[in-house]
């Protein structure tokens, strides 16, 4: 199992300089990957192009740059420019996002989510991989090519939890990218989905990003109090919901991975043993448990 970071978003002015510090560094501890949300802020294609392409070696992916505000050539021709950048080390993660911001926000309709994956991926995998767009959808349509360099070279991740959207990922996807899944969701739900859904369909087995908060720490009653604060919009959100629920966790802390360096350890351990590939740890300790944590998670990849 290769372990990442998920990076935590910045801001103000400097934000760009922050988030290229904070790529350089996780190359400088081993890391395999880093993982940059397309939330409010930064445009994580954009921002993991210029910040990334300053620091060879490590992977950059987005976790995840939602589907429906860009229209899928877009997003393969911005893909594309940013893997150019990048030498090829991007992972393109896309999501549908969630109903509240996509429709309250946005404008869009949210209706019949599986059907707009997949047709955004009728066009964006053939884009991405140099091959011309022909397809008529009943959202969406693009009969074109692109000429930007690349191609062929740009994995795309699906969030995916419901159990259609897992094999929409299975089918035609390089894998999925987890948030607020917990291990026996995963063991029990994805991991089955998925691989099922790709063995099916010719393709190899899938990558499975799990990023969960981790914080290692002596107290532990503390840290999961603070993980329910500071995460606790994931507790709302319906798509987490059913994924914590179905955990039997009654809020982000139920998911969270929190102990000493040991109970860390076998946790992160038990995850590679139901199948995970890829671990990106989203770290939320603050203080002295926060340098412990990193410091830990540093021991890991050394």
């Amino acid at each position: 199992m290769r372990i990442g970071l998920y990076l935590n978003e910045p801001s103000g002015p400097d934000a760009i300089t922050k988030l290229g510090e904070r790529i350089a560094r996780a190359a400088d501890d081993g890391f395999a990957s880093a993982w940059a949300s397309n939330i409010f802020g930064l445009d994580a294609l954009t921002a993991l192009a210029v910040a990334g392409s300053r620091v060879p070696g490590i992977e950059l992916g987005t976790a995840v740059v939602p589907t429906y505000p860009r229209h899928p050539a877009v997003l393969a021709q911005q893909a594309l420019t940013a893997s150019t950048a990048l030498g090829g080390r991007l992972a393109l993660g896309i999501g549908l996002s969630h109903q509240i911001v996509i429709e309250n926000m946005y404008g869009y309709s949210f209706d019949r989510p599986a059907r707009h994956m997949r047709e955004y991926l009728s066009v964006l995998l053939p884009l991405l991989r140099g091959e011309q767009a022909d397809f008529d959808g009943e959202t969406l349509k693009a009969h074109m090519g692109l000429s930007t360099p690349g191609a062929g070279g740009v994995p795309v991740l699906m969030a995916a939890l419901a159990p259609r959207m897992l094999r929409l990922a299975g089918e035609l996807a390089d894998g999925t990218v987890l948030w607020m899944t917990g291990p026996k969701t995963v063991a029990d739900h994805v991991v089955p989905a998925i691989t099922e859904a790709a063995r099916a369909a010719g393709r190899p087995d899938p990558r499975i990003v799990c990023a969960l908060p981790v914080a290692v720490t002596a107290d532990k009653d503390a840290a999961r109090a603070h993980a329910d604060e500071v995460l606790a919009i994931y507790g709302q959100l319906p798509s987490y919901r059913a994924m914590l629920d179905r955990e039997g966790a009654a809020g982000p802390s139920g998911v969270a991975i929190v102990g000493d360096e040991d109970e860390v350890a076998g946790q992160i351990e038990a995850l590679a043993k139901i199948g995970v590939t890829d671990f990106a740890a989203a770290t939320f300790a603050s203080g002295d448990d926060a340098v412990r944590t990193r410091k830990f998670l540093k021991s890991l990849v050394a």
